[in-house]
């Protein structure tokens, strides 16, 4: 049987980015190198584990300021959205779309492709502690979804947050966004009227 995820985090840079490391076994699901490579690399050690992978959850800059410094000096495998790996600071190894997978730890772990914030950014799914943990990049944050450009942005985001995390998973899921601090499903989901009438 594989061994129960843990979760460590770190906040980095002037913007409070978030960066999260799901271990088991001794391997190490990095999620998003957003800036400081040696204090990811040190959250790694730490946890007694090896980065053996990294998820960029989308490709604004403040997310992977330490991307091609940690894949170089980890030789781990890179995962991405297939919409948003070309404007990547550094190779994709495996392009994720939907229906796909994170496989890590012995374990097939679900992904969902939320286009708005960006052209196509990815969340994964982990249980942690025997609860869900959505982590969800710039899309989802406490009190509303993240920034999109006009209306069809909007309403690309909105319909993919609502389809693919708010009527898939339980209340209980714990949202982690990429700034700030968590909240859950059911925290927010009373609001999702409010943000399709507000647009934001």
């Amino acid at each position: 049987m594989a061994d129960e995820f843990t979760l460590h985090h770190i906040s980095v840079s002037d913007m409070d980015n978030n960066v999260y490391l799901l271990a088991a076994g001794g391997k190490g699901l990095l999620i998003d190198a957003a800036a400081d490579a040696p204090a990811i690399l040190d959250m790694a050690r730490s946890a007694g584990v090896e980065i053996t992978d990294v998820l960029t959850t989308h490709r604004h800059s403040d997310h992977t300021r330490a991307l091609a410094e940690v894949l170089q000096r980890t030789g781990a495998r890179h995962w991405a959205s297939h919409l948003d790996a070309p404007a990547l600071p550094a190779p994709v190894d495996k392009e994720l779309g939907d229906g796909d997978a994170v496989f890590f730890a012995g374990r097939s772990l679900d992904t969902m492709i939320l286009r708005g914030h960006t052209p196509g950014g990815v969340a994964v799914v982990a249980s942690v502690d025997g609860t869900p943990n959505a982590f969800v990049g710039d899309s989802l944050f406490p009190g509303g979804l993240g920034k999109t450009a006009g209306e069809g942005e909007f309403t690309r985001l909105f319909n993919d947050v609502k389809t693919m995390l708010f009527d898939a998973y339980p209340d209980a899921t714990v949202v982690r966004p990429g700034h700030g601090e968590p909240t859950t499903l059911g925290e927010e989901r009373g609001s999702l009227d409010d943000w399709w009438q507000r647009r934001w």
